[in-house]
């Protein structure tokens, strides 16, 4: 089934096609925050994770999260437990054979990403279509990789995506309008604002956020400041809502240097630098929030700095 509409000039707009079923591979912060937005907007959601043990960890955190929603009265009880029952987590890629629309949300790492799409594709759909939820890696290389290239293209949901507004759209160079027309209108369901990108690395939000976390630890890194004085006079200076050093953290130390590391390669230009005390803290497995340590020791009642 297709469904048409007129573009500005009062042409007929590419079809879009039907949406219902929607396959998300990761059961990360990333993938369950998908998962719960889907869920919510209609969709039956097949939710995959190579690591049997995280699934049900998943539902529960989805739960939980929209059981804050059900106290601030955002959804009704009724809502959450139709939403969480359209959730259906599967330990295979073979469990995605009937989806739609699969949306891969694995860790920020190029040669995992390929080997999952080139394991996923034989079981999908001939029709289906298939998004990154990268936040770095170039769509074209990524797309060259599966079988369907005119079917693939960047879907880059912001963390937390429960709460975050914005999905950046990213296609690769073989996509087609079909396909971009299909997820626009899938992200506007979701009732998320959606921006454009063209296939540079980083795209349009971490091209610009990234480069500031890492000056951010170089301001560090020379003596210019300590965290604390780093993060208050970004809050209260420039009116962020957290400091660079916090987000850092809450994004993950791992994911920043990774994407610093795409930007570095990517653009050949030496103010992309990743930080050495970045690299270091990733070394040291100081990777945040999620390792309970980074640039803040989340370790006790009250976050402290650790530097």
């Amino acid at each position: 089934m297709r469904t048409f509409r007129a573009d500005r000039a009062g042409r007929e707009a590419v079809a879009a096609m039907q949406l219902s079923k929607i396959g998300v591979i990761g059961a990360g912060q990333m993938g369950t925050g998908i998962a719960h937005v889907c869920s919510l907007s209609g969709y039956d959601v097949v939710l995959m994770d190579a690591d049997k043990s995280k699934l049900p960890l998943a539902i529960d955190g989805i739960r939980a999260n929209m059981s804050r929603q059900v106290v601030r009265g955002k959804i009704s009880e009724e809502t959450m437990q139709t939403a969480v029952g359209r959730i259906h987590p599967v330990d295979s890629l073979e469990g995605l054979a009937s989806v739609d629309l699969a949306i891969e949300a694995a860790t920020e790492n190029e040669e995992i990403k390929r080997r999952i799409f080139v394991e996923l594709c034989p079981h999908l759909r001939d029709d289906a279509l298939i998004a990154t939820n990268t936040s770095s890696i170039s769509i074209t290389r990524l797309a060259a990789s599966t079988d369907r290239p005119e079917r693939f293209m960047g879907l880059h949901f912001m963390n937390p995506v429960p709460v975050m507004a914005l999905v950046e759209l990213i296609r690769g160079i073989a996509t087609d309008e079909e396909t971009f027309t299909t997820v626009r209108e899938f992200a506007l369901k979701l009732g998320k604002t959606t921006a454009n990108s063209e296939d540079f690395p980083a795209f349009i939000v971490n091209r610009i956020l990234l480069p500031m976390i890492n000056e951010a630890v170089y301001t560090l890194y020379e003596g210019v400041g300590s965290v604390e004085a780093i993060d208050t006079a970004m809050r209260l200076g420039a009116n962020h809502p957290m400091g660079p050093l916090q987000l850092a953290d809450f994004i993950g130390l791992d994911t920043c240097l990774s994407i610093m590391h795409v930007l570095y390669e990517g653009l050949a230009d030496s103010k992309y630098r990743p930080c050495p005390l970045l690299v270091k803290y990733v070394e040291a497995g100081w990777l945040g929030r999620k390792a309970r340590r980074g640039f803040y020791d989340y370790r006790g009642d009250v976050p402290v700095p650790t530097r």
